[in-house]
């Protein structure tokens, strides 16, 4: 086993694995704990992430520039567009998650395109010589030392559990828990008289097919945002495998900088909207908090 760079084969296809390679065990007594190269490597973006907010919030000031002022437009711009979708006391609570999964995907998909991200590793060395040393070859090995975060599943699925269990605490938080059953199975249109009794059968059916919505949303966040990533390493590894040196990989570049920060907007966007849906009256309730006040 040594550290080299790897030239992938011609009809190998993808040479990043869907699952992301273990480098090594933490022991905890009778268990352990694998830690693979995403986990490395969000550690990585994580420190960075702080080192950044750090240096620009050192030393605050009333009119801010620099670090300071990119730190606060980034904030105040994903804080405007919340606005646009939340009540001011959702957007309280929801606020630091979404802004959070904003910089930290963001951040996690441009860094997975810095030079090393998925071409430095360890592996055996083949005996049909389709390894080349460094810097005769800039292709993805097959375990590699860092890998894009969101292009591992785990990295995702656990990102939209969290959101899916905040997203239920503060609907629950919002209505009360009577509250939020009468949202989901509650009549819709503010509709009354003796109407009301005989859609009741149907009202229930769509509460039961807003709860199948809302278990389809975090699978719906995670996949897409992993099938994205995912697959844009996939072909970055191909390019990077072409001659001359992985040059045709040069144009890609900026193409996986475009899909990495729209997937990015998307996430957080949908992220939004869902706890919109989840954390606003009905019509009817809309209406006599309109007379209380």
């Amino acid at each position: 086993m040594f550290l080299f760079l790897a030239a992938a084969e011609n009809n190998a296809g993808p040479a990043l694995p869907v699952a992301a390679p273990k480098l090594f065990e933490i022991p905890l007594g009778p268990f352990s704990i694998p830690v693979t190269n995403s986990m490395i490597f969000e550690g990585i973006v994580c420190l960075v992430i702080l080192l950044v907010i750090r240096m620009g919030t050192r030393r605050m000031e009333e009119v801010p520039n620099g670090l300071q002022n990119f730190i606060e437009f980034v904030i105040e711009g994903m804080e405007n567009i919340c606005k646009i979708l939340l009540e001011p006391k959702v957007l309280r609570w929801s606020f630091p998650l979404i802004a959070t999964y904003f910089i930290l995907i963001l951040s996690s998909n441009l860094m997975g395109l810095l030079p090393g991200v998925g071409s430095i590793g360890y592996g055996p060395v083949a005996e049909t010589g389709l390894y080349a040393g460094f810097p005769f070859s800039l292709a993805h090995v097959h375990e590699p030392l860092f890998r894009t975060p969101m292009a591992d599943a785990n990295a995702t699925i656990a990102m939209s559990a969290i959101f899916f269990v905040m997203s239920l605490i503060w609907a629950i938080r919002y209505h009360g828990f009577g509250g939020f059953l009468y949202h989901l199975f509650g009549p819709k249109g503010g509709l009354k008289g003796p109407m009301l009794y005989l859609l009741v059968p149907l009202f229930f059916c769509i509460g039961f097919i807003e709860i199948i919505s809302l278990l389809i949303r975090p699978v719906a966040l995670s996949m897409r945002l992993f099938g994205n990533i995912y697959g844009g390493e996939s072909v970055m590894a191909i390019m990077l495998s072409l001659p001359p040196y992985g040059l045709p990989a040069v144009i890609f570049y900026f193409q996986e900088a475009l899909v990495g920060s729209v997937q990015t907007l998307v996430f957080t966007l949908l992220c939004v909207v869902f706890v919109g849906t989840l954390c606003t009256h009905t019509e009817e309730h809309s209406e006599e908090d309109g007379h209380q006040h």
